[in-house]
């Protein structure tokens, strides 16, 4: 075949992949998938190939036009980087992985993104039919393996279901209580030819019910309680922002004039600055909003699960409250703290229905409270961190810098670990869908790749990945899907040369023995120009201010590491079996 023939040839494939997508037709499974992936809107995929889904990334060539798929350099890598995708765009994260360790190299993410309600479908390739049970190679029981730490997951050993089962898959990951799905299918299924009839977007699935019927009952019942209230308070997760209703929670707080506490992953669904904003819960939360837990009259919990880090011991928990639940999934209603009033629904619906009912009030005395504990803990903990009189920089410093530089206006990706407790003390927020981190399972090496797959699902914002010396470590490689890929994203790396919250435990309830914590690493600015990523070294004072000035004006990827003190700690802190009121400004 002469080279004409080859360019006809080929033009007359593009063609072929082009029909339109509902047109009764002889297709491989295989293009049943990426025409599932057209249908469904999706724009972005994270992968990595391997033989059992090589046929899937053999139609994805011709789909190079319609469907950016990123390279990754771990399939760890390519879920975090779908959730950070899914937490900034609003839409379903997609994944692509081979069968054996493609799969298992997937469990961390999929966890992840199941306790912290993440929709991710990720599609998975596995061994002939024939071949399943004979331990055959790069097989694994996906569906085992995956079964807790997934909303749902289908494995598909005949192509004709491939169209049902990825409108289910997609309905089912960002419906309801959002989660991650996966999608095993076997090599023999994406090979195998069948009559394609089109593919029909889900809205219903019979026996599964994403949001529970709204009780006007209850939502009376919780007005009731609110109107009487002396001392409201309100503390809100993600659920908010899942629920796409932060208006509708801003206009609720405001008219019942409700002193607002949020948790890590409810943080930016209102401005951080609002009036009514008394700070963050938890473990290393504000000081005001933990202790004022175990004082209000009545606790309206909106979006959010009563975890542990953020409840301290429940036998001690807001006890003398009457608690007002709003959530989508009745599960967690009751699961940790008892419900006076449950409100199930979708938060979309049921805030503007409480509003209405509450009157128009405002507590100052109440909210004065909460200044009052603000101020001391300006005294004992906020000004040493962002006003340090000593010559070592402190993580907090390095926020406030940013915060000035960025005007609230960035998105901000954490690491788990010192960094990420004081990057969400004291990040200041604008808008919705700022705040990237992993809450409910703490996952280390969260932050680079989720920090790239955030930077595709929003390109027109600012994305700053915050990362520990010991995290950033976990998924270095990712690096090279900046390079490859040319993310513009902002990485600091606060290096204090140590695992630095393990550390801190170990100094104050284990007697200073320091076990395993002591963490060397390389010299990351160096391994970035290595990856073709510009970078600098920080450890002055003086220099901070135009470093980060530098960074944030690069074109293009950059990396900022800061060497801050070794043995700085972040407080407060509520020790873990003490009750929030407990908590420690030192």
């Amino acid at each position: 075949m002469d080279t004409l023939q080859k360019i006809k040839a080929t033009s007359k494939e593009q063609e072929a992949s082009k029909l339109p997508l509902q047109a009764t037709v002889n297709i491989s499974g295989s293009e049943a998938v990426m025409r599932a992936m057209v249908s469904e809107k999706v724009h972005t995929i994270f992968g990595y190939p391997g033989g059992a889904i090589m046929p899937i990334y053999d139609a994805l060539y011709d789909y190079a036009d319609r469907l950016q798929h990123i390279l990754v350099r771990h399939e760890q890598g390519a879920i975090h980087a779908a959730q950070g995708y899914a937490r900034t765009s609003g839409k379903v994260g997609v994944v692509f992985a081979t069968s054996g360790p493609g799969a298992t190299n997937l469990v961390t993410g999929l966890a992840d993104a199941m306790i912290d309600s993440t929709p991710v479908v990720c599609i998975t390739g596995q061994v002939y039919a024939h071949l399943l049970g004979t331990d055959a190679f790069q097989e694994t029981d996906v569906m085992n393996i995956t079964t807790p730490v997934t909303k749902w997951n289908y494995q598909v050993t005949d192509a004709t279901e491939i169209p049902s089962v990825l409108a289910k898959a997609f309905y089912i990951a960002k419906s309801g209580r959002p989660g991650p799905v996966v999608i095993d299918i076997t090599k023999n299924a994406q090979l195998q030819k069948f009559d394609y009839a089109g593919y029909k977007r889900s809205d219903h699935i019979r026996s599964y019910r994403p949001k529970p019927i709204v009780r006007k009952k209850f939502i009376e019942e919780a007005a009731e309680l609110i109107n009487a209230a002396e001392k409201p308070f309100v503390i809100f997760g993600q659920g908010v922002i899942l629920g796409r209703a932060e208006k509708e929670f801003k206009k609720f707080i405001e008219k019942g004039g409700l002193p607002t506490a949020w948790t890590i992953l409810g943080m930016s669904a209102i401005p951080t600055d609002h009036p009514l904003a008394v700070g963050m819960l938890g473990m290393h939360g504000n000081y005001g909003p933990n202790v004022l837990t175990n004082e209000c009259d009545v606790l309206i919990a909106v979006g959010m699960r009563f975890d542990d880090r953020v409840t301290g011991r429940l036998d001690k928990y807001a006890k003398q409250a009457k608690v007002i639940h709003l959530d989508i999934d009745p599960a967690e209603i009751d699961k940790n703290v008892k419900a006076t009033v449950p409100v199930w629904g979708d938060c979309k619906e049921t805030l503007p229905m409480l509003t209405e009912l509450i009157e128009q009030k405002t507590y100052p005395n109440w909210l004065q409270r909460f200044r009052e504990y603000q101020k001391e803990e300006e005294e004992s903990c906020i000004v040493p961190e962002l006003n340090p009189t000593g010559e070592t920089l402190t993580m907090g410093e390095v926020i406030k810098l940013l915060n000035e530089l960025t005007k609230g206006d960035a998105i901000i990706v954490t690491d788990v670990g010192q960094h990420q407790m004081v990057t969400c003390r004291y990040a200041k927020f604008n808008q919705t869908k700022s705040n990237i981190t992993s809450g409910g399972l703490g996952t280390m090496g969260f932050a680079l790749p989720a920090a790239v797959g955030a930077k595709f699902g929003a390109p027109e914002r600012k994305v700053v990945a915050v990362i520990g010396d010991g995290g950033f470590q976990m998924t270095i490689q990712e690096l090279g899907t900046i390079m490859q890929s040319q993310v513009d994203v902002k990485l600091i790396i606060m290096n204090n040369n140590f695992l630095g919250m393990v550390r801190q435990w170990q100094q104050l309830f284990h007697e200073k023995r320091y076990s395993f914590v002591d963490i060397s690493s390389p010299d990351f600015v160096q391994v970035a120009n290595g990856y073709h990523i510009d970078g600098r070294r920080v450890s002055k004072r003086e220099e901070l201010g135009v470093a980060l000035k530098d960074m944030l004006d690069h074109k293009g990827p950059y990396l900022l590491e800061v060497m801050v003190g070794k043995e700085n700690n972040v407080f407060p802190m509520v020790p873990q079996g003490c009750s929030v009121a407990e908590i420690r400004l030192k």
